[in-house]
């Protein structure tokens, strides 16, 4: 077999157009594996170097059989800021953010989706579900709107923003509130998934999603010139996503693209922080948060279903994890706004405020090349941008009342009296 998914802890593989979400001789999760031979060959008769940068750019490395079915909305070939004035005010040389929100929903759950729904085409499937904390029901709607697909997202009751709420209902997805949290949420999609086989689950545990998650790992080696950077910084919420990029990085390493790998760096908020809480204490295995909180929602997951790949690529990366406050998150959403001209989502910031600490407590060094990963765009959440900002100030229409409020002086003309000789 050229591609097959393979059992990330017994190694029991299974087909590669076989609907399946779990192994079942163990029960763990799968992830996708190539021949490596076979595709080096055809990466050498590819053109995939001369083609524009986007998800679709690296379809010799994802696992699709009828290019013809690509559902796609132009995602991917996100912009990878040098960002010279916050790296200088948080005391490193060279950063960059690698802004997702840039993507066509506004976050980089897009880059899964293009390769979700095009599979679940494939498949022959009518019908497409996710659990959501907001961004992925966003993207799942609107790439089934595209596919023609129906769709139906699971939403925790009153615990999602406004911004992500209104792109899945505007894209048509049949949207279910549960009374309950994200994981029970979850845990409802995964079991009606399991009943009734012609719905297609397209959370992070649907493997074909990561595939094309990691296309963020290729695209910041290309952008940075066929080099990785030292250090990835990435908010943590469910996992798939740091765990998605580190798996692009080493594949880009085996086929020697790249030279050396990043040290994969996940930032949890304090609230709902299990994968943060394993790494500091050295332990194999998470203890789950019963009723996570933070204001960062998109990252407000307590059993995050990924945590041993991500438990995996932090460790084998030399990479590290650590929690940040609500009040370190809102702090750093603003900085990267008002320093860089950046607008991203609380959750997004979280990778900021996580590396803020880190170089603070001496984890990373000033020489390093970092890049954080920014999520999702702001006005996925512009209620908390206008809670912490500073309130519109309103005047009479007047310039002397503009004037005023903007701490202006009337400027004084100086006249020179005389004529020319």
């Amino acid at each position: 077999m050229m591609v097959y998914q393979e059992c990330i802890n017994c190694g029991s593989r299974y087909e590669i157009n076989e609907i399946v979400y779990f192994c079942k001789k163990c029960g763990d999760q799968l992830e996708i594996k190539y021949d490596h031979g076979k595709l080096a060959r055809a990466l050498k008769e590819s053109e995939w170097r001369n083609t524009p940068l986007s998800v679709w750019r690296y379809r010799d490395f994802m696992p699709i059989n009828d290019f013809s079915k690509i559902v796609s909305l132009n995602e991917g070939g996100t912009g990878l800021h040098l960002c010279q004035r916050l790296g200088k005010h948080l005391g490193i040389r060279q950063l960059y953010v690698k802004n997702e929100g840039e993507n066509p929903t506004g976050s980089f759950k897009d880059r899964g989706m293009t390769v979700g729904v095009t599979k679940a085409l494939e498949f022959g499937i009518e019908s497409v579900i996710c659990a959501s904390t907001g961004n992925t029901s966003a993207s799942l709607a609107a790439y089934a709107a595209k596919a023609g697909l129906q769709c139906a997202v699971l939403i925790p009751s009153g615990k999602i923003a406004y911004g992500k709420l209104s792109q899945a209902m505007i894209y048509g997805a049949k949207v279910i509130q549960v009374r309950g949290n994200f994981d029970q949420a979850l845990d409802v999609v995964q079991k009606l998934s399991e009943k009734h086989r012609a719905i297609y689950l397209l959370n992070s545990i649907n493997p074909f999603r990561i595939e094309g998650q990691k296309s963020l790992g290729y695209e910041i080696c290309d952008q940075l010139n066929q080099e990785a950077p030292d250090r990835v910084v990435v908010p943590v919420g469910n996992a798939g996503n740091i765990s998605a990029i580190w798996k692009g990085f080493t594949e880009f390493h085996e086929f020697g693209l790249v030279e050396t790998l990043p040290k994969m760096t996940g930032i949890q908020a304090a609230g709902s922080a299990p994968i943060a809480q394993a790494i500091k204490k050295g332990k194999d295995e998470i203890v789950p948060v019963a009723q996570p909180e933070t204001i960062a929602t998109a990252i407000r997951i307590g059993a995050p279903v990924s945590w041993k790949k991500a438990l995996k690529a932090i460790r084998k990366s030399h990479g590290t994890a650590e929690m940040v406050t609500d009040s370190e998150i809102l702090d750093a959403q603003k900085m990267l706004a008002q320093v860089e001209g950046l607008f991203v989502e609380p959750a997004s910031a979280s990778s900021i405020a996580g590396l803020k600490k880190l170089i603070e407590n001496g984890d990373v060094n000033e020489d390093e090349r970092v890049v954080c990963v920014t999520t999702g765009h702001g006005l996925k959440d512009p209620d908390v941008a206008v809670k912490m900002s500073e309130k519109p100030i309103e005047v009479d229409a007047e310039l002397e009342a503009v004037e005023r409020v903007l701490g202006l002086k009337t400027p004084i003309v100086m006249t020179v009296s005389g004529g020319l000789s």
